[in-house]
């Protein structure tokens, strides 16, 4: 809105509408409209005809797409949006649906969000929505993040110097994706992930399926209550921070500093505020999800990541863009 203009109620409808955007676009992919352009049904009629749709649900959904910019029209033909051609067309090796269904069960629990705010009671100290997960949850868990998990893996391996790393630690690893992407990068590196039972169990799947058993294993640990080893020069912990409160991840960055050898590197990957917690809003956003789950989760700022490395004893503290709007990066040495 240009400075001094009348306010209006554009922004704040569409806000209050967001959710009819993700239900067209999470029903397109269902029905694997995208898949189907790609694959060749480039007309309203073949498309609705593809997706066995009764008129008018065929125009209706086509339309919608079209408005969201998700579809266009070139030369009379349905093509995908770029992104789309990318990452929701299931021959795609990019294919990243499942991440884009992974809030999904939540839908119903954000309708009743005020309801949550107001609950009663503290929170819990521990977090309920990955307490007692079992090994089908976790393999949905990681079949939705597996995608955008991998490629976050190899951008950390391509831009941090490995060089001279032995031994890395992941805390939380879920599907050993840094480890992967890491040890891939460092044919020197051996590399352990830290998770919940279940979690390792999926975790050596895909570590098998990397070939790289004999250098990466992953080990049943509660980061929030069990020791880390003691034979590590380089610890990760990614996308773990919103998930729980300050005094947690206060306590895993110090038990992480104890545990590092002298000159060992942290670095916390995750979804941060701004230093003055005004956004951005996807990681705003993430903190707010807790409150579904009754945790002590919040959206931590970049200062306080910081400021948490600072009291653990690190020193040559950093803070940069890890994935720009999405992830920031905070890393410390231990003296």
């Amino acid at each position: 809105m240009a400075e001094g203009a009348r306010p209006d109620t554009v922004r704040l409808q569409r806000l209050a509408r967001a959710y009819r955007e993700s239900g067209a676009l999470l029903a397109a992919v269902e029905l694997g409209l995208f898949t189907e352009i790609a694959r060749g049904a480039d007309t309203e009629e073949t498309l609705a005809a593809a997706l066995d749709l009764e008129p008018p649900n065929g125009e209706r959904i086509v339309v919608a797409c079209l408005g969201l910019g998700l579809i266009r029209r070139e030369g009379g033909k349905l093509v995908n949006a770029p992104d789309v051609e990318r990452f929701l067309v299931v021959d795609s090796r990019h294919y990243a649906a499942s991440w884009m269904f992974f809030t999904r069960p939540d839908w119903n629990e954000w309708g009743q969000l005020a309801d949550h705010l107001r609950r009663p009671g503290p929170p819990l100290e521990e977090n309920a929505s990955v307490a007692d997960i079992t090994v089908e949850e976790a393999r949905r868990y990681h079949e939705a993040t597996r995608a955008v998990g991998a490629g976050a893996g190899r951008h950390f391996a391509r831009t941090t110097d490995l060089s001279g790393s032995t031994r890395m630690m992941d805390i939380g690893g879920g599907s050993g994706a840094y480890c992967i992407a890491a040890c891939r990068a460092n044919p020197e590196l051996r590399a352990v992930v830290l998770d919940l039972p279940a979690v390792c169990e999926v975790a050596r799947g895909y570590i098998a399926e990397a070939d790289l058993s004999d250098r990466i294993e992953a080990v049943p640990c509660d980061f929030n209550q069990d020791d880390f080893p003691t034979d590590c020069d380089l610890a990760v912990m990614a996308s773990n921070l919103p998930m729980y409160g300050r005094w947690q991840i206060a306590w895993v960055v110090k038990k992480t500093h104890d545990a590092l050898l002298p000159g060992g590197e942290f670095h916390l990957i995750g979804e941060a505020l701004a230093p003055d917690r005004s956004g951005p809003a996807d990681a705003a956003l993430w903190g707010l999800a807790q409150t579904l789950h009754a945790s002590t989760g919040l959206a931590h700022s970049s200062a306080e990541v910081a400021s948490y490395f600072e009291a653990a004893g690190f020193r040559d503290i950093a803070v940069e863009d890890f994935l720009p709007g999405i992830l920031v990066r905070v890393s410390g040495r231990k003296g």
